[in-house]
């Protein structure tokens, strides 16, 4: 009866005289089945499966490809996924709508997390009017690059298989892609090179240029319709006040006078009107721009010890061979912490260290284990001699803790103008920033103005301003001299986790869990620049001290460069394990980074230096690590210390970094019962060994790295991919690095809390 049906219906259309639809009807039942079922002939006639269909076609296909292709032919995936799904909502396939977005969402979960939430609640035509995400993706075209060889073999293959869904994917393609072809260059991204790296490497990263505008990994365009054109930004260094730079220059030709420059040295007065003096150009800001207080003797003080320490800096101008220069690390390590340490910071004098703990409060040691001085009258349970203090006021956990700048102390002289840090700043998670007096050690302030838990701060460059940023998706400005914010910058879908400044004090970076990072103007508080890229939540920014380029890392291990004027990003480098990268620091010269995280390791890297190399050369074996083991090359060797807290320090026998080139670990452990009630115990590790009483709480060891230039570590975990312009790793014993520094003289200060097994 199935079959005769069909017959029955013809007869009938021919007797009525519908001539047109007969002969439709009669080429359709071609190809009944047994059952009467109509086959499909084209993956257009299957309703809501014809995109199913061709996304698997596709997917087959790149799967297939020659490997060195496939990295840009997955670029694909995602807009004709997205497109794919809008069209199924439009056409009123609901069922094959969800169907088709929960099978294919896991591929892209990873870099598109945020869209997939977002277009995930979408089943109806009238949603994607009310979806935000939605209507940019169906008003514009997502742009993706292709070389010509891929693409002239993709369309020579869709059209093969039109039938089978390939003409789906040439409507998609014709009708929401801006497919753009590029020849190969010699250097660029979609040069040989740079294939073999990305397909090697695995690097399914996006272009700069992939994406929509304003919405794409790279993009620097605040809002979606915009034109394109960026807010021109000063980014040269604040102009030094005319009152300071002539008493600056007073004092340092009396200094000058008094220790003239050894055979071959520039003077301080010539190397401060080369290299720091800050005078007004055409890229710097206007000092009325950013409002700071009038300078006073401390401010001269510090900027002749600047100037001293530049001068006899650690020079890395130039490349030597491979790389830098060697660079030494100093590692204080936190024992018996039974994981209660959250934050850690070091004063920039490398005189005191802070902690904020999980149990509310605030411990500070100095770090040559001299006592702590105080202008008020010490208290009845207070020691004369103790060289640590506990500030206690916060009622939750203390999440991030900075001290105001200051610079070392070169002079030792009685009148000479104290230049230590003034104040220390502690967030928690009481919603409260305290401001703490360094000389009273005492709470002077509390600021109130998040409303709920504060996930960091930092003081501003020159010490009146500082920013923190919290749960509540809003990152505030505030100032010494002020009880409540000057700026709120909101804008971010998520917890902003990391905060910092630009070098001349006019912009600030937030970084937040929604893997975007932001720049605020502090004059106006408005977005300047937007950075997307990151695929895992933003742990640590800096700005490079030339104010040029941004480096942000995320949780998932990886680093991004962005250049400032044009929004772009530069790079990203890969080296550290899974866990997060808690700290960041440029050199002096702008041209090294230093990275810690918890790996376990503190990694150097060259910021110039192009990571697209092909693999299997010289470059990219000579710099592959596996998990948190690095490569171990080179002989360290470091000076004995003597006089640390009144004795010498032992020589380690065992391995606690990795060198070159005469690069140095020196690793110092922090800890006593009597000082810190948390850190019970604190004896000496196996890298090294005593050095004074138990009041003193400091313990010095010093480790020396011996290894085989070139010879991986033994693999303990699965091979993590590695950038050519990683330098150097530098190995801890069980100790996440929460801190890492360059200080002004080129050396590195690193400090974490060792875990127990």
């Amino acid at each position: 009866m199935a079959q005769q049906l069909p017959l029955q219906v013809i007869e009938y259309l021919a007797k009525r005289g519908y001539n047109r639809t007969e002969a439709m009807l009669r080429a359709e039942s071609a190809f009944a089945d047994q059952d009467g079922h109509v086959v499909p002939q084209r993956a257009e006639h299957t309703g809501g499966r014809k995109y199913r269909l061709a996304m698997d076609l596709l997917r087959g296909w790149i799967e297939e490809n020659l490997d060195i292709y496939k990295p840009e032919l997955r670029r694909l995936l995602w807009p004709i996924f997205v497109y794919s799904f809008l069209n199924l909502v439009a056409e009123h396939y609901a069922q094959d709508a969800n169907s088709f977005f929960a099978h294919y969402k896991e591929l892209f979960e990873q870099e598109h997390g945020d869209d997939l939430r977002k277009l995930s609640p979408i089943s109806l035509p009238e949603h994607l009017h009310a979806s935000q995400t939605a209507q940019i993706y169906r008003t514009n075209k997502y742009r993706v690059s292709l070389t010509s060889a891929p693409y002239f073999t993709l369309v020579s293959f869709l059209e093969l298989r039109e039938k089978a869904g390939g003409s789906v994917i040439l409507s998609l393609l014709q009708s929401s892609c801006n497919v753009h072809v590029v020849s190969r260059g010699a250097v660029d991204p979609h040069s040989l090179v740079g294939i073999l790296q990305r397909a090697s490497n695995q690097q399914d990263m996006p272009t700069e240029d992939e994406g929509i505008p304003g919405h794409n990994p790279g993009s620097a365009n605040i809002d979606v319709g915009s034109t394109g054109a960026l807010t021109n930004l000063k980014l040269g260094p604040l102009p030094m006040e005319p009152d300071l730079m002539v008493d600056v220059q007073a004092e340092l030709e009396e200094e000058d006078t008094k220790n003239p420059p050894r055979q071959g040295q520039t003077s301080l007065v010539d190397d401060f009107d080369r290299h720091i003096k800050r005078e007004p150009s055409d890229d710097a800001p206007v000092r009325g721009d950013i409002p700071l207080p009038p300078s006073q003797a401390r401010d001269v003080a510090m900027e002749v010890v600047r100037a001293k320490e530049n001068r006899g800096r650690f020079r890395m101008d130039d490349r030597q061979g491979n790389g830098f220069p060697g660079v030494s690390v100093v590692m204080y390590t936190f024992h018996n912490t039974y994981h209660m340490v959250n934050c850690l910071d070091i004063s920039d004098d490398n005189k005191l260290v802070a902690a904020g703990t999980s149990d509310s409060y605030i411990r500070v040691w100095t770090l040559d284990g001299s006592p702590l001085s105080s202008v008020l009258p010490h208290g009845p349970h207070d020691s004369a001699s103790a060289s640590t203090r506990r500030l206690i006021g916060h009622s939750g956990p203390v999440y991030a803790v900075s001290f105001s700048p200051s610079a070392g102390a070169l002079d030792a002289s009685s009148d000479s103008v104290a230049t230590n840090p003034t104040y220390l700043l502690s967030s928690s998670a009481d919603g409260t920033i305290r401001l703490w007096s360094v000389d009273a050690w005492s709470c002077l302030v509390v600021y109130k103005g998040h409303d709920e838990p504060v996930w960091d701060l930092q003081w501003g460059p020159f010490g009146h301003y500082f920013v923190s940023g919290g749960r509540d998706k809003v990152a505030r400005l505030w100032s010494t001299d002020h009880i409540g914010y000057l700026r709120m910058f909101v804008g971010h879908d998520q917890d902003v986790d990391t905060v910092c400044f630009h070098p001349n004090s006019c912009y600030v970076f937030t970084g937040s869990n929604d893997k975007t990072v932001r720049m605020w103007a502090i004059s106006n508080g408005n977005a300047v620049r937007i950075f997307t890229g990151h695929t895992a939540n933003i742990t640590a920014m800096t700005c490079s001290r030339d104010g040029k380029i941004l480096a942000s890392a995320d949780q998932g291990g990886a680093i991004f460069l962005w250049d400032l004027v044009s929004g772009r990003r530069i790079k990203r480098m890969r080296g550290h394990g899974k866990g997060g990268i808690w700290s960041l620091s440029w050199n002096v010269e702008s041209t090294v980074l230093v990275s810690s995280g918890a790996d376990q390791t503190v990694r150097l890297w060259d910021v110039h230096l192009n990571n697209e190399v092909p693999a299997g050369s010289a470059a990219q074996q000579s710099r592959t690590v596996s998990g948190s083991d690095g490569v171990v090359s080179g002989t360290s060797t470091v000076p004995r210390l003597e006089g640390v807290n009144g004795g010498s320090a032992g020589l380690a026998n065992s391995t606690s970094g990795a060198a070159s080139n005469s690069r140095s670990s020196t690793s110092t452990e922090i800890g006593t019962a009597n000082q810190f009630p948390s850190l019970i115990g604190g004896g000496a590790s196996s890298g090294g060994s005593s050095s004074g009483g138990g009041a003193s709480g400091v313990r010095v060891g010093v480790g020396v790295g011996v290894g085989v230039s070139g010879v991986v570590a033994p693999k303990k975990k699965k091979e993590g991919v590695v950038t050519s312009d990683h330098l150097n790793c530098f190995l801890t014993k069980r100790t996440p690095v929460y801190y890492v520094r360059f200080t002004r003289m080129n050396l590195v200060i690193a400090a974490g809390a060792f875990m127990v097994e």
